[in-house]
């Protein structure tokens, strides 16, 4: 089958609400995504994590690629994820956030996803900083100079 062909699917599992969160927020920063689910653990007493991934699984074809976001790794969510998920064309990617999948979700669909997970990744990492130190590293070297 033709790359082309291939619909890249995200699905954000999380405990609690943080994947209605994360949507949320990408939603107002890059617009509506196509093809994403969302799987809150633990939210509802009710609902089974094991029914929802079910339910999400269904409407992902062997010819999809699945690039699953999840919070913790070695969690629960993770975890039950993996049971599942070890499989051709879906990719878990653990300790999730918000640079990360838009990174992802904003990637070139002919660009290998293993490329794009692997550069997202270190984008991700880059992001994470102790701006108090930034700043009083900046304010430091600027009364130096």
């Amino acid at each position: 089958m033709d790359q082309h062909e291939i619909t890249r699917k995200f699905l954000i599992a999380t405990h609690g609400t943080l994947a209605a969160g994360i949507k949320s927020s990408l939603d107002m920063i890059i617009g509506s995504v196509a093809h994403v689910f969302l799987l809150q653990a633990y939210v509802d007493e009710q609902t089974s994590v094991e029914a929802e991934l079910q339910k999400i699984l269904a409407q992902v074809s062997e010819h999809d690629e699945l690039v699953v976001f999840t919070d913790i790794l070695g969690g629960s969510i993770t975890n039950q994820i993996l049971q599942h998920c070890l499989r051709p064309n879906v990719y878990v990617v653990s300790g999730v956030n918000l640079p990360l999948v838009i990174d992802i979700m904003l990637a070139d669909s002919t660009t290998p996803i293993e490329e794009v997970i692997s550069n997202a990744i270190e984008n991700a990492k880059e992001q994470m900083v102790f701006v108090n130190k930034l700043i009083t590293g900046q304010n430091e070297g600027a009364a130096n100079d």
